[in-house]
């Protein structure tokens, strides 16, 4: 669910934060300390760390704070069964501020200095793509909740080793809302409004568009913005003036909630369309109800009667005192494939667990059946939610 600056700024930056942290080192002998394990070594002492690199703050603080409690509901759940081999788990939460840069400086801590046995994270395609390569060259595995772009776990032609995820794509999501608003909501011609400076929002447009298109519709205008802007009325206005049915907004949640507050303040009344990147509690408080009448793709409903759903609805609940959205669930699901992977590799180094993630097969998650595929993407269903009363509520399922 982005990919804004190069390999070399990350590098750089990486260097960098490590020149700062030997200037602050105190000039008397530090305490021994047991010395972290090699690449991809097996974890010393009794507790196994999961490096989660999250966005804890920033415009979409919301994803960090959902999944980091998802992981941890796993965690702790793992633990009272007695843990993994014989040793409890930990997790180690960085704060990435929601920036690709600071997505690599957090994966490297992790994995160099607190001897992180996995990485969980990133929720944004462009920060889990800034993490890919330090768990690759480490011989970590490193699983992301929600990323959804197809080079998250492809380098070219070659499937990163060691990166997995536990979400659909968007080659799927964008084929999801085509088929949805072709042969459900009977529409003809739409406007797309992407954020050109997101891996995410560009690639979900086009996935979006290309479908559509296939099905006989036509997308009358195509429209951009950048993350941040806040006055989005040309581009609208220009929307407006086309003989619209809908608009595909495929962005995060604070940019969509202001799009359609602006685009109803210009009149325009059809509905708006999305991906998961919309899912957050935030989004309603922010849209005031003008998304009343939308639809988005998304990995759950809370409404889903499925008993293993509502089990972990109702967990959540207890603990955290609030409805889990997406963000949560998948945070757990991840969690979960690596506890049980670990639980099946012959030992905990990092290529065995490496190798017992990719047999991942008929695992059941919160989020469905998780089966993945030679590019370790996962294969699964998706649901279509829509908004009313300014709340989200189930629509449709879509298979892949």
């Amino acid at each position: 669910m982005r990919l804004t600056r190069t390999l070399a700024l990350m590098a750089a930056v990486v260097a960098v934060a490590a020149c700062q942290d030997k200037k602050q080192e105190a000039p008397a002998p530090a305490a021994p300390q047991a010395a972290a394990p090699a690449a991809g070594g097996a974890p010393a002492g009794d507790k196994l760390v999961f490096g989660h690199v999250a966005s804890m703050t920033g415009n979409e603080a919301t994803f960090g704070d959902s999944t980091d409690k998802g992981i941890k509901l796993a965690v702790d759940e793992a633990n009272k069964a007695g843990g993994v081999k014989g040793k409890q788990l930990t997790v180690k939460t960085l704060d990435d501020q929601g920036k690709p840069e600071e997505a690599a400086v957090a994966a490297t801590r992790l994995v160099t200095q607190d001897g992180a046995t996995v990485l969980l994270g990133e929720v944004a395609s462009s920060r889990s793509l800034a993490m890919a390569p330090i768990a690759d060259s480490n011989k970590v595995p490193m699983i992301t909740p929600t990323s959804t772009n197809p080079r998250v776990t492809k380098d070219g032609d070659k499937t990163r080793p060691y990166v997995f995820r536990v979400c659909f794509i968007d080659p799927f999501q964008g084929t999801v809302m085509a088929k949805f608003a072709r042969e459900n909501l009977k529409i003809n011609n739409v406007a797309v409004l992407r954020d050109v400076g997101n891996d995410y929002s560009v690639g979900l447009a086009n996935f979006f568009a290309a479908k559509f298109k296939d099905l006989g519709g036509t997308i009358v205008a195509d429209e951009s913005y950048k993350a941040g802007d806040q006055d989005f009325k040309a581009q609208l206005t220009a929307i407006k003036n086309k003989k619209i049915q809908a608009i595909y907004v495929p962005g995060y949640y604070t940019d969509v909630a202001l799009i359609a507050r602006q685009a109803r303040e210009l009149g325009i009344k059809v509905p708006l369309m999305g991906g998961d990147g919309w899912d957050s509690v935030k989004l309603y408080e922010i849209a005031k109800g003008a998304l009343d009448g939308s639809y988005f793709s998304n990995h759950y409903s809370s409404e889903d009667p499925s008993p293993v759903i509502q089990g972990f609805v109702k967990k959540y609940k207890e603990t955290y005192g609030s409805v889990p959205d997406a963000l949560a669930v998948l945070g757990y699901d991840a969690a979960n494939v690596a506890i049980d992977a670990m639980k099946r590799a012959k030992d905990l180094t990092g290529p065995s667990i490496r190798d017992a993630i990719e047999q991942t097969k008929g695992y059941q998650a919160v989020s469905g059946v998780i089966n993945l595929d030679q590019d370790h993407n996962a294969v699964k269903s998706a649901v279509v939610l829509a908004i009313k009363n300014n709340e989200a509520h189930f629509a449709a399922t879509v298979n892949p």
